[in-house]
């Protein structure tokens, strides 16, 4: 096995291995801050360190540290509306040496950093049929490094055609609806909330998981399940797709303006008229930024 003698002044030459989490802390008006269900991100971290053969946290450990940086670095949380401190726990593996096999060694950390509003505008998305998030079997599901690298080529492609983001679909066939570029993605066709179900193709969403809870709460009809990209479309063209959106940490709630498909664009309604995406928005900032009372526990108070 060859090894790395320049290791101080190059990164690990192992093969490179590495994934992360993305969560937020909030500033209430209170003072008080918190950070946003940070369980479900301890629980996702584990499934993406079991997936690439890395080492796992115990859960209270991942909290904990989270917390801590958080404590530090709370001067850095913005007071403004819709701005947080974004939180991103990274693993990578640290073995001086060249080959295809798991490291010995590894290297966790914690960085933040101030944020505001992902995307600005209503988005204008395009259904990618050539290139491929994940495939079967794969490791899409796993917030790793290499799952964001594969997608940086069509990305640029479809910014340059004048789109903000891609619906990704199968490998197999691109007859399905899988997730956005940086997002979960949802839909509320003819009255009812219907979102891909999570596989091993698609990232496990905490904010996804949280729309879902309210919209449950709400009474509202709710289906996760493969979606078709002609449902889709054909809900745009007929009227009956009433609301369609990313949901995602980064992101939040961000709604499509416009979906593409072989050439052709279909335009959804104005934002500002869609009944579920607006109110859940709205609960999700009001439980965040302790505007309510927390009554599903999901604020970790620091």
């Amino acid at each position: 096995m060859a090894k790395c003698h320049s290791a101080r002044l190059f990164p690990p030459c192992t093969t490179a291995r590495l994934f992360f989490e993305g969560l937020k802390a909030y500033k209430h008006a209170d003072g008080q801050v918190s950070v946003f269900r940070p369980d479900k991100n301890a629980i996702r971290f584990n499934k993406s360190a079991e997936r690439l053969c890395m080492p796992e946290l115990p859960e209270e450990i991942f909290v904990q540290s989270i917390a801590a940086v958080v404590d530090i670095d709370r001067e850095w949380i913005p007071s403004k509306a819709h701005h947080a401190l974004y939180i991103r726990p990274v693993m990578f593996a640290t073995d001086p040496f060249l080959g295809v096999q798991p490291s010995a060694t590894y290297k966790y950390i914690v960085m933040t950093g101030p944020v505001g509003p992902y995307f600005s505008k209503i988005l204008r998305v395009k259904v990618e049929t050539n290139f491929t998030r994940a495939a079967e079997g794969g490791m899409g599901y796993a917030k790793a490094a290499g799952n964001y690298g594969g997608a940086m080529l069509a990305s640029r492609q479809a910014a340059k055609e004048g789109f903000d983001q891609m619906i990704w679909t199968d490998a197999k066939e691109h007859k399905y609806v899988e997730e956005m570029g940086a997002a979960n993605v949802m839909f509320v066709l003819d009255g009812t909330l219907i979102t891909p179900s999570t596989r091993d193709t698609i990232l496990d969403g905490v904010t996804r998981d949280t729309v879902l809870a309210l919209a449950r709460e709400w009474g509202m009809p709710v289906e996760e399940r493969r979606v078709s990209v002609a449902e889709i479309l054909e809900g745009a063209k007929n009227g009956k797709l009433t609301d369609a959106f990313g949901a995602g940490t980064a992101a939040t709630i961000a709604p499509v303006g416009s979906i593409s498909h072989d050439g052709e664009e279909y335009f959804l309604i104005d934002p500002k008229e869609r009944e579920f995406s607006q109110k859940v928005l709205k609960t999700l900032d009001a439980i965040r930024y302790g505007e309510v009372a927390d009554t599903h526990g999901w604020n970790y108070l620091v």
